[in-house]
């Protein structure tokens, strides 16, 4: 039997140095920690070859002194911590001491450091963790530590480390986190000589989000600032129609510390059910703070994992804080017109409705695009010529005059107008058309058919008096009588809506494509998606029911035919799909038998309804009651929705508007998806080039 011995000092060293750096990374966050405890105000990062042969870290910090700076390099010396009850209630980043002698035990490490007091600073150099130097040396008050050939002493580890370029995003991405945890410290990346990264460390968080997750990312962040008792989440989330394939961007601390934890996660998207689509994830960067009794931080050698006394408190602070967030948001989403994806920032002309204004930081460094011959001055030729450049041939200016426009009017007013009977025929005849319409008899088609043949004479036919630009003629005998009161366009007003009794001031004005409402409202020009409206209506609608939606039974059974999993999936879960109006019977081979269907549905929509369900099932997304409920829910709104491209009643278009623009949980569809977009005049007027 082997004799139990133990082990060199240094070979223990690198053992527990292979538990606290595992890449340059990890050599950067625990060197960043502790100058942000030593009270830094700003922090330099440069790293050369993806920080494996030059790693230096600087700060503004208080510095050590010259026994200090010795002791620094020892396992566990810490300033941190004194009595054991200090583990209870941590306040610091680093308290174990173990960075410093970690880090110096796999590399080659220069230190250079001062405090206040100190006339002169400290230069140290170490390697394989022995001390080689100790000497007096000027510096600036502060610590800057250079690490270089880092696992020069442990090719084991060395063989494990990636290309240079994924070590230094490895580097960024931990920089660009403490950035985010400590947005009144400026921090400052530098790679292979190159600039990176700079944080204003301003204190505001939108402009450490604005520096290093980008404009448009922060552009659309909603703020969060909630508490829960002694709990306190802040900081901002993404839109539900911001989300993303991954949780990358979902970052949290807890008291200023970055952390991961499922229990943050799973609050986080729990805030986000039914407005987001399946397979999507939100993006976050929050805060939690919590007192320092109530976490401990020391169950990780990494300190990136922490256990809290009670989970569920901190589930509920972090899922109602974003849930009361995104309730209070508007929904509107400004839309993007071409040509301004690099003019100023939105907020800073009042239109950002992310949460506020985006910091001074973030506004600085746009310029305007104009069109380069905006300001071109035109010769006397080419503006006699109609705006034309010079020797191109332009058609004569010609003003039309009173007579001529009034005998204009006349012919338009007097003119056939065509009938929509015709139309509204061939959608019910192709089954395109939501409403009903009472079909016309064969006297009323016939009598359409030769108005629509009379108005395309007409339309060829129809004299148009001679211009002149000489002169105004005089009026023609029988038109010199008054003319007749015009009466009020409709369109030009809103309709009274029955039912809607703090209907928003607005003007509906029509729909486009078959598929968007358009409104005016203000100074802006709203788009509404009729689907996505009506399908989040018939949502909420379903879900104020309660657990049970009400169905309608049919008087000849249908037969669906489903895969043979999808029909036994389904018949697995019967009695759940009984409470969502669906009474379904085997009948062997796959096939099913609907006796009821839910009676927000067309029966034509029960089968697609229902094999929807079975392929949520088979993906194992629907694992818990609660969430099938909300799928099944999801399916019937979306097949009782307005359908895309069909023809709907202009009455039920502007309810709808009215609906849309006076509730306030209507923003999203229940798969994200937004609802409505807008306009502002001053967008359009710099298109048109009315303003610059």
């Amino acid at each position: 039997m082997p004799k139990i011995m133990q082990l060199d000092p240094h070979l223990a060293n690198l053992i527990a140095a292979g538990e606290v750096v595992e890449r340059p990374a990890s050599v950067v966050k625990e060197l960043v920690e502790n100058s942000i405890d030593a009270g830094a105000k700003t922090v330099t990062v440069e790293i050369q070859n993806g920080g494996m042969t030059f790693l230096r870290v600087s700060d503004d910090g208080c510095g050590m002194g010259r026994e200090d700076a010795k002791t620094a390099f020892l396992r566990h010396a810490t300033s941190k911590l004194r009595r054991k009850e200090d583990l209870e209630a941590i306040g610091t980043l680093g308290f174990r001491g173990e960075a410093l002698a970690a880090t110096a035990a796999v590399s080659r490490v220069d230190l250079l450091t001062r405090t206040a007091e100190d006339a002169e600073g400290t230069s140290l150099r170490l390697e394989a963790g022995k001390l080689l130097s100790c000497e007096s040396a000027g510096c600036p008050v502060g610590t800057t530590i250079v690490v270089r050939d880092l696992f020069y002493n442990t090719p084991a580890r060395m063989k494990f480390m990636k290309r240079d370029s994924v070590e230094a995003s490895a580097v960024a991405s931990t920089v660009q986190k403490q950035a985010l945890a400590h947005p009144e410290i400026s921090f400052r990346l530098i790679k292979d000589g190159e600039q990176q990264l700079q944080t204003p460390g301003d204190g505001a968080l939108l402009s450490a989000v604005y520096s290093v997750l980008g404009r448009q990312t922060a552009g659309e962040m909603i703020p969060v600032e909630s508490k829960w008792e002694k709990l306190a989440v802040s900081g901002y989330v993404s839109r539900p129609t911001a989300t993303r394939g991954t949780r990358a961007y979902q970052i949290f601390f807890v008291n200023h510390r970055l952390i991961r934890s499922k229990t943050l996660t799973a609050a986080l998207e729990e805030a986000y059910r039914n407005q987001i689509m399946v397979g999507r994830f939100p993006s976050c960067v929050l805060n939690i703070t919590v007192p320092l009794s109530a976490v401990d931080v020391n169950v990780h050698p990494a300190k990136t994992e922490v256990k809290f006394l009670n989970e569920r408190e901190i589930f509920d602070c972090v899922h109602y804080g974003v849930k009361g967030a995104l309730s209070r948001a508007p929904g509107q989403v400004a839309f993007q017109l071409k040509g301004t994806e690099k003019t100023a920032p939105i907020g800073a002309e009042g239109d950002y409705r992310g949460g506020g204004p985006l910091p001074k930081a973030a506004v600085e460094g746009f310029q305007t695009q104009r069109d380069p011959n905006f300001f071109r001055t035109m010769t006397a030729e080419e503006y006699r010529s109609g705006g034309k450049p010079a020797g191109k041939p332009a058609q004569p200016i010609h003003t039309v005059t009173r007579w001529e426009y009034e005998q204009m009017t006349k012919a338009l007013q007097t003119g056939p107008k065509p009938t929509p009977s015709r139309t509204l025929l061939d959608a019910v005849k192709a089954g395109t058309l939501n409403s009903p319409v009472t079909l016309p008899t064969d006297r009323e088609e016939a009598q359409n058919e030769r108005q629509d043949v009379t108005w395309e004479r007409a339309s060829h036919t129809l004299p148009i008096p001679e211009f002149s630009a000489e002169k105004d003629p005089a009026p023609r005998s029988g038109d010199d009588h008054p003319a007749a009161p015009q009466a009020e366009n409709p369109a030009d007003k809103p309709l009274q809506l029955e039912g809607l009794e703090k209907a928003p001031d607005f003007r509906y004005i029509g729909e486009v494509f078959r598929t968007y409402i358009l409104v005016e409202q203000g100074e802006e020009l709203i788009l509404i998606d009729k689907h996505a409206a009506h399908e989040r209506i018939n949502f909420e609608r379903l879900r104020a029911q309660g657990n049970t939606v009400v169905g309608q039974t049919l008087l000849t059974p249908l037969t669906c035919s489903l895969d043979r999993e999808e029909a036994a999936l389904l018949l697995e879960h019967r009695e759940a799909l009984l409470d969502f109006g669906y009474d379904l019977d085997d009948i062997g081979g796959g096939d099913l038998l609907l006796r009821q269907i839910p009676a927000e549905i067309c029966p034509s929509d029960a089968a697609a309804t229902l094999s929807e369900i079975a392929g949520h099932l088979q993906n194992g997304r629907l694992d818990t009651p609660e969430r099938l409920r909300d799928e099944a829910l999801h399916t019937i709104a979306c097949k009782a929705a307005i359908k895309a491209g069909y023809i709907t009643d202009p009455v039920e278009l502007e309810r709808l508007a009215a609906q849309v623009l006076s509730r306030e949980d209507l923003k999203y569809c229940p798969h994200g998806r937004p609802i409505c977009t807008f306009i502002t005049k001053k967008q359009m007027e710099k298109q048109f080039k009315r303003i610059t």
